[in-house]
């Protein structure tokens, strides 16, 4: 058993597409809906298969953030994907270390509905395992 993906509802289709797309995210397909509501999915460069869907409904008005706490994506470097974030016009958080010197490298940033998505470089060792936490 394993997730296949999670879903985010989005107020506007366009401007979240160019914000996830910016972050890094590629469009595998989108599905249309006779009421003009559609879905989008998408995923990340080193993923097998779609990870993220946007789920587009406008006859439900605004979203509405709440009960949702945040995504993270694993980084390679997040110096390089903070400036290349940077320079794509979003304003991801100063780098972090949540963990002490020793721990990950975070960095926050938010898409256009106030969905948080954590920036997240592990240390050399890779993530901790339940063994370490």
């Amino acid at each position: 058993m394993k997730t296949i993906l999670f879903a985010l509802r989005v107020s506007d289709l366009e401007r979240s597409l160019a914000f996830y797309r910016t972050v890094g995210y590629a469009e595998l397909g989108t599905v249309p809906f006779d009421d003009g509501s559609s879905l989008v999915w998408l995923k990340l460069p080193d993923e097998a298969a779609v990870s993220l869907e946007l789920v587009h409904r406008p006859a439900d008005g605004p979203v509405v953030v709440g009960g949702f706490a945040h995504l993270a994506i694993e980084v390679e470097s997040l110096t390089a994907t903070v400036d290349r974030l940077t320079d794509g016009g979003l304003k991801p958080g100063a780098p972090e270390l949540p963990g002490g010197p020793d721990g990950p490298k975070t960095s926050w940033v938010t898409d256009p509905d106030g969905y948080r998505i954590e920036l997240v470089e592990w240390p050399p060792g890779g993530p901790p395992t339940p063994e370490q936490s």
